[in-house]
Formats: C-alpha cells, sequence, structure tokens
C-alpha cells in the first residue's frame, strides 16, 4: 500500500476523493440530524381530538370539531385493516429498521427521471416515515425532507415498538374528507365503524394514503375502483385473504355515501354558549394547552335538555311567524357583493343556512320580473313570489315550489327564550333568535333589553321586606314627581289609564298596576328597591322611579335566574350550561358545582350522620317574602294579566311586561321545577303595534312550550317554608274572613294568603264588627242624652220618648 500509495497518483486522487466524499456525508448527516426533533416525543404524543358534547341525558349530541378524528388503541383496529394497509403501503413493515432501502431507490430513480417535469415522484416511505412526516417534519416536498424522514424513521423505531408505530400512523394518516385515521375516514365515507367494515371497505381505505382527496370524488371511480382491487390483489400475494375472498371483494361496488354533517342536536345558540365557556377556561387549539376546545378531546356533560329545546325552538319561531303574519317581505337575510366573485361560492363559505321545515336559503343570482335564486349545489333556479325590490346579491330563504323555489320570509321581528331549573340553575333550553344559522347573536343571553312589568314582582318583595302584606290596601291614583326646572314634573299612569281607589297589593301586582306599584316604590324607598333588584342579579339602576316600572335594561337569562330565586325559597344558583367536563382519559377537570362533600370517600361508615352537601347558590330574598311573592305571581296567571295559560291547568306562576312603545313583550315564569323566560321585539327596538302586550304576544309561547312537552310538568304545587302562616281573606278588600272558604273558582271572594308572622289581618268576624259598631251607637246616644240633661231641662216628656224609641228601632241593624 506505501509504495502504490507513492507510486500510483490515481490511487492518492481516488482516495482523496473518498474521503471528501464521506466527510460531506458526515457533515450532511450532522447537519439534517442535528436539529430534528426528538423521536421520543412521540412516547407522549396525544392525538388533536375533538371534544364532544353530551346533553342531560348522557347522549351524544354535538363534537366541536374542525377534523374528524377519532382515537383507536391498536387491539381496536380489525386485522384486516391493517393487512390491507401493509399490503397497500409497506408490506415489509414487521421486517425493516424505519427504512426500506429497495423502495427508496425506486424512489430516487423515480425522482431522477421526473425532475423537472413538475411531476411528484414516487415517494417511496415506509409506514414509519409517513408517522415521521405527519407528525414531525411536515409535508414539505423536497429531498432534504426526504432525508431527514430517513434519520426520524430509525430514530422512532428505536424508540416505539412496531404496534405503537401502527397505532400511530393508523390514527393520524389524512385520508379526506376531513378526516384522520380509519375510524373516522370509516364514518365519513360508509357510516360504519371500522370493525363494521366489510373487506372491499377496508382496501378502499387502504388506497386513499395516496390521494385522499382524489379517490373519494365520483368522477374519480373508476381509478378508485382499479386501486382498491390492486390492494386486493397484494393481500391475496401476501397470504393475508384467498383469491375467492378477493374476487367476491372486487365484485362490490365503491359504496360510499355521500358527505353529511355531524349529527348535532339543533340547538346552536346553547352550544355556542357552551363553546364560548369552554375557549375561555380552556382555550381554542394545541397552542392553547393540551385541554383545547379543538384538539383536547374534552368531554363535556351539559344540561341540554334535547326534548325542551325542541320545543323552545318551536314556540318561539310560531309566535314569531304569528306575529309577522301577512306584512310581506321585509328584506333580505344578508347581502353578498357581486364583484366578489362567485355568488354561488360566497354563499357556501357564508355558513348561512336554516333549519325549518323544508325552507333552503340561497343568493339573488338575477333580478327583475323573472328573479332566480343560486343556492350551495351551484345550481340555479326560477324563484317566484319575489318583490321587484330584490336585487342581485340578495340572501333570501325559499322553499321548493315545482321545478323551482318559492320565497319564504324569516320574520325580522325576533326575541329570546331561555329555560332553567331553580333548584340548580341548570339552563334546560335556549333559544336566541329563529335560527342560529343565521346569525350567532344570542337574545336569550346578549340583547339587553328592558323588562317591563316583568320587573315588579321584585318592587312587590323589597315592600314585604319592609312591612307591606299581600293585603295592604295601596292608592291607584296619580302619582308625580317634580324632576328640576329643566325636566319639570313628571306623572306616572296605568297602561291603557284609568286608575282610582285602593287595592292590595295582590290585585295590583295580578293587574299589573302601574301607579300602584310607584305608590309602593315610594313607600319603601327606591334605594331599597333597587338594591333587591341588584341583589337578585337584574342590574344595577339608580334610584328613579321609572326602574320600577323596569325601564332599566337586562338579559332574558338574568330575568329567568331571578324568577328563579323566587321559585327557590329565596335561593339562587348562578344560571350554568356546563355540568362537568372530563380530559380524554375520563378524569373531572372542572365543574360547575364546586361544593366539596366531607366525608362522601370515607373507606368505612364511622358512624356519624351521613355527610351531606351544603345547600348551593346564595340566599338573596327572605325565603318567606319569595313564597309570598310566588303565592301572587299565581294569581297573574289565574285572573291577571296572564290568564291565558290557566287553561294548562298547572302551578304556574308568572308575571307579563309590556315596555313603552309597546317595544318588547316579555313573560317569565313556572313551576317548582322549571322556570323560562321569553321576549319578543326588534333587534332595534321599535314600536310593535299598539294591541301588543305582554298576554298575548309572549304568553303564547309559554303556553306552546308547555303544550308540546305537557308530560314534563307534572309537579306539585308550591311548598311554603317555616314563617308562612297562610289565612283566608277577602281577595278585595284583604280583611281576614271566617265565614267562606277558599274554591277553586277564580273570581273567588275568599282566597287563601300567605303571611309572615304577626303580619295577617287582626282576628274578627261579622258578628264582632256589628257588636262594635252597636257598642259605639249607645255610647253616642248616651253621651247626647247626658248633655242634653247638664244644659237644660227636657220640658217635654215625649222628646225623651222619641229618643228611646230611636235606640229601640236601630238596635236590631248594627
Amino acid at each position: 500500500m506505501r509504495e502504490n500509495w507513492h507510486d500510483n497518483q490515481r490511487l492518492r486522487v481516488m482516495t482523496y476523493l473518498i474521503g471528501i466524499a464521506l466527510m460531506l456525508l458526515v457533515l450532511l448527516w450532522a447537519s439534517l440530524a442535528r436539529n430534528l426533533p426528538d423521536a421520543e416525543s412521540l412516547l407522549e404524543y396525544e392525538t388533536p381530538l375533538p371534544s364532544v358534547v353530551r346533553g342531560v341525558d348522557g347522549e351524544i349530541v354535538h363534537s366541536y370539531a374542525r377534523e374528524r378524528r377519532v382515537q383507536l388503541q391498536y387491539v381496536d383496529f380489525p386485522q384486516p385493516m391493517i393487512e390491507a394497509f401493509l399490503s397497500a403501503e409497506d408490506k415489509t413493515f414487521f421486517s425493516h429498521g424505519g427504512v426500506d432501502f429497495t423502495g427508496t431507490l425506486n424512489a430516487v430513480f423515480d425522482y431522477a427521471t421526473k425532475y423537472g417535469s413538475g411531476e411528484r415522484a414516487v415517494g417511496g416511505s415506509t409506514i414509519t416515515q409517513q408517522v415521521a412526516k405527519n407528525l414531525l417534519l411536515g409535508d414539505e416536498y423536497s429531498v432534504t425532507r426526504k432525508l431527514k424522514e430517513m434519520i426520524l424513521a430509525q430514530r422512532i423505531e428505536q424508540v416505539l415498538t412496531k404496534q405503537e408505530i401502527l397505532e400511530l400512523y393508523l390514527n393520524e394518516i389524512p385520508l379526506g374528507r376531513r378526516s384522520f385515521g380509519v375510524q373516522a375516514a370509516a364514518r365519513a365515507y360508509f357510516d360504519k365503524d371500522v370493525d363494521e367494515l366489510d373487506l372491499h371497505e377496508t382496501a378502499f381505505l387502504a388506497i386513499l394514503p395516496k390521494a385522499p382527496e382524489r379517490y373519494g370524488r365520483e368522477r374519480y371511480r373508476d381509478l378508485a375502483v382499479t386501486r382498491r382491487n390492486f390492494v386486493l390483489d397484494q393481500m391475496v400475494a401476501n397470504d393475508f385473504v384467498s383469491a375467492a375472498e378477493a374476487n367476491t371483494a372486487k365484485a362490490q361496488p365503491l359504496g360510499l355515501v355521500q358527505q353529511r354533517s355531524e349529527r348535532s342536536a339543533d340547538a346552536g345558540y346553547f352550544l355556542e354558549e357552551v363553546r364560548r365557556q369552554l375557549i375561555s377556561e380552556f382555550g381554542e387549539t394545541a397552542d392553547d394547552g393540551g385541554n383545547s376546545v379543538y384538539a383536547g378531546g374534552l368531554w363535556v356533560r351539559t344540561s341540554l335538555d334535547v326534548e325542551l329545546q325542541d320545543a323552545a325552538r318551536d314556540a318561539l319561531r310560531a309566535q314569531l311567524l304569528s306575529y309577522h303574519g301577512n306584512r310581506g317581505f321585509t328584506g333580505p337575510i344578508a347581502t353578498l357583493n357581486p364583484e366578489n366573485g362567485s355568488l354561488h361560492s360566497q354563499l357556501a363559505s357564508s355558513n348561512l343556512s336554516i333549519n325549518y321545515e323544508n325552507w333552503r336559503v340561497g343568493v339573488i343570482t338575477k333580478a327583475g320580473s323573472s328573479p332566480t335564486i343560486g343556492l350551495t349545489d351551484g345550481e340555479d333556479y326560477a324563484l317566484s313570489g319575489a318583490p321587484n325590490t330584490l336585487k342581485i346579491g340578495d340572501v333570501v330563504a325559499a322553499e321548493p315550489s315545482g321545478s323551482g323555489y318559492r320565497l319564504r320570509i324569516v320574520p325580522e321581528v325576533s326575541g329570546g327564550f331561555l329555560a332553567e331549573a331553580p333548584q340548580t340553575g341548570r339552563i334546560l333550553a335556549m333559544q336566541g333568535g329563529f335560527d342560529s344559522r343565521l346569525g350567532s347573536f344570542n337574545r336569550a343571553t346578549q340583547a339587553n333589553r328592558q323588562p317591563g312589568s316583568t320587573i315588579k314582582p321584585f318592587v312587590y318583595a323589597s315592600a314585604l321586606d319592609n312591612g307591606m302584606t299581600p293585603a295592604t290596601q295601596v292608592p291607584d291614583q296619580t302619582f308625580c314627581v317634580w324632576q328640576g326646572a329643566q325636566l319639570g314634573e313628571k306623572c306616572f299612569r296605568n297602561f291603557g289609564g284609568g286608575g282610582g281607589g285602593e287595592h292590595t297589593l295582590r290585585w295590583g301586582l295580578e293587574q299589573s298596576r302601574n301607579l300602584m306599584t310607584v305608590h309602593i316604590a315610594d313607600d319603601t324607598g327606591m334605594q331599597n328597591v333597587v338594591q333587591t333588584i341588584s341583589r337578585v342579579g337584574i342590574g344595577d339602576y339608580e334610584p328613579y322611579y321609572s326602574f320600577a316600572l323596569g325601564a332599566g335594561e337586562t338579559t332574558v337569562a338574568k330575568m329567568v335566574n331571578a324568577y328563579a330565586a323566587l321559585a327557590n325559597w329565596g335561593r339562587q344558583n348562578e344560571g350554568s350550561v356546563i355540568d362537568y367536563v372530563q380530559d380524554r382519559r375520563g378524569k373531572v377537570i372542572y365543574r360547575t358545582d364546586k361544593r366539596e362533600c366531607t366525608g362522601c370517600n370515607m373507606a368505612e361508615w364511622d358512624g356519624q350522620p351521613m355527610p351531606r352537601f351544603e345547600p348551593s347558590g346564595k340566599q338573596v330574598l327572605d325565603p318567606r317574602t319569595a313564597f309570598q311573592m310566588v303565592h301572587m305571581l299565581q294569581g297573574v296567571v289565574t285572573r291577571g294579566t296572564a290568564v291565558r295559560l290557566r287553561s294548562l291547568e298547572l302551578p304556574l306562576f308568572g308575571k307579563t311586561g309590556t315596555t313603552n312603545g309597546p317595544t318588547n313583550a316579555w313573560f317569565v315564569g313556572g313551576t317548582p321545577d322549571i322556570v323560562a323566560g321569553m321576549y319578543v321585539g326588534f333587534d332595534q327596538p321599535r314600536n310593535l303595534g299598539g294591541w301588543v302586550q305582554g298576554g298575548n304576544t309572549a304568553a303564547p309561547i309559554m303556553k306552546r312550550f308547555v303544550e308540546a312537552t305537557k308530560d314534563r310538568w307534572t309537579s306539585p304545587d308550591f311548598v311554603a317554608p317555616p314563617g308562612i302562616r297562610m289565612v283566608k281573606i277577602d281577595r278585595r278588600t284583604g280583611k281576614r274572613v271566617f265565614d267562606g272558604q277558599p274554591s277553586n273558582d277564580p273570581k273567588a271572594s275568599v282566597i287563601w294568603e300567605a303571611f309572615k308572622p304577626d303580619t295577617e289581618p287582626p282576628r274578627s268576624t261579622r258578628s264582632d264588627e256589628m257588636a262594635a259598631q252597636r257598642a259605639e251607637i249607645l255610647e253616642l246616644i248616651k253621651r247626647a242624652r247626658e248633655g242634653v240633661r247638664a244644659n237644660r231641662r227636657i220640658e217635654a216628656e215625649g222628646r225623651e220618648d222619641s229618643a228611646g224609641d230611636f235606640v229601640e228601632e236601630n238596635e236590631g241593624l248594627y
């Protein structure tokens, strides 16, 4: 060698070149391997998973997902599924060390022949290399990335077992239709789970990694069949299936189902509120943490009651359509700009849709006397019943009619509805408008509206806390306030005018008398009134009399929660849509009810009283005051402004409300188990019409809601808390009576009334009153006689006799 080295120049040159090449390879390897991701990170890798939402009964109602993903363990994958993917992607998977050098050389040759042509070369990647690419490197098309992929694949093989690598692969591989992993793809293409797939369906999924967005399309059906059959042949060659089984599978059609949206309860407003709260608590994407909404795989238990939700949606919609009546077209849902490209594409990307009967949302593509409507399928159809005011780009609702469509009108008027369980604060149903697909603004939680007379129960509650009783007489007379030199005098009036005399608090609440309410607020002190309103969470107002009549702003959610406190003996639970949240492993990581039960997890009973939770919520009203208000508000349904609900024959309490204009029509009320609130009004408040009142516009929503779920309203009547005395009184005068008996007649003169101890009317009877009046008359007569004798003598005996006759004649009358 030494002699050759000195004598052979070619040997020296070749040696130097080889050395330089080796050094370059080492440097290249070092530069590529230096900043590669750590393969050991895959030991702790967690598949990004959507969050699954369950309703009050535990059934799945929705999932928050931007991609279809379902994580399975290796043992969950059927053997034919594994064999199909090995045959299609990497038949030597269980024998190589991460890189198949034969396949790599073939890929290099293919790359060289296609270099400069713009065509993408065959990848030649093993399953391990695909895991490295999908999870650690990305999909950059370059030689550098391929080299990094090879290095990482060998490192992965040293860290993970073959089963663990295959599990990651089958859970993560993108397979089209927004699905990642074989379980999600099985659902997307066949609406089946992986263990339900037939052989030809399994083979189809195995072809998707090569071209996931191509083989699922109808126009590439023949290519998909050819590729599927190739995979079946490979399975035969690898002794995974018999030739007969493969031939039977080849004879089957692809059998793909149409793409469909994720199954979800029609509760968009409710589910969006859940989503907002989850994002606030856990973040939105994987960058925000391991328990994010769109990657953390959360299991969310909510209070959504699907039956009540459907009834709430239908009841509100029916009333909005009823109010709209024959008012005609009031304007488009939205407007698209034709200059921004295809109107069909703009409509599809707008996410505007509607779920009512067979209505669809479309865009006007031709205006004038023969308008056409374009739908998201890219087609245009003739549109009938359309006004000439429609313009190209207007988005409207329509329903099929013959070979075309007919215009349908989404009411311009809107409203909100919310139902809550008063004992827990769990929100059972929420409808924030006609359809959440037309806009996400939630009028049940976000719309600030004047509550009108629905605020009055809390004015009356303040009065009961400050010495008044349901039988207290209050004037129904003019009340004026001097507001200063600039504003002058402000005088209040009753809705519809009228007034006069004095009446009981009960009558004033049942008939919703504004003048009586202002007198009550004045006698109680407005400062006390606004403190009560604030304490129940309705709002923080200045002590002005107009706020006692509902001039302040609040939301449906706040009003329902305040009424729930009345139904729950004055104890208020914060309204909630989430019960608890579990992470992907089932551990509870969030609870709305944060009370601790000390001793509940003892290994053995210690002989002491059973552990109990503390009462939930906070006490915002005297329990007795709360019950008195509920008892009075039952009269509003029995014979007051909400009398149309009396036919439901339930122990309902509630209050209607109508604001000036009128611009809002309200009803809030319910039973011991469910309290609901609703309003109707334009988003930009304006006059609804002089005939509109809470009783004829909002209360019918409650009636439809109850009638649609009648089997859910079987609760007994309200139970009085300790310290309440039920006393028979005259309904009109408020005086205590002993003669008659309360009856089921709504207009009965004798009723049971609820009093706090020592506030009930004095014990008296009709005979007691007559005896007192008789004694008073006799005393007056006696004084008159004595005065006459003292001042002058009675000269005429006949006058004494006539006075005696007067007493005799009138004793029997008093």
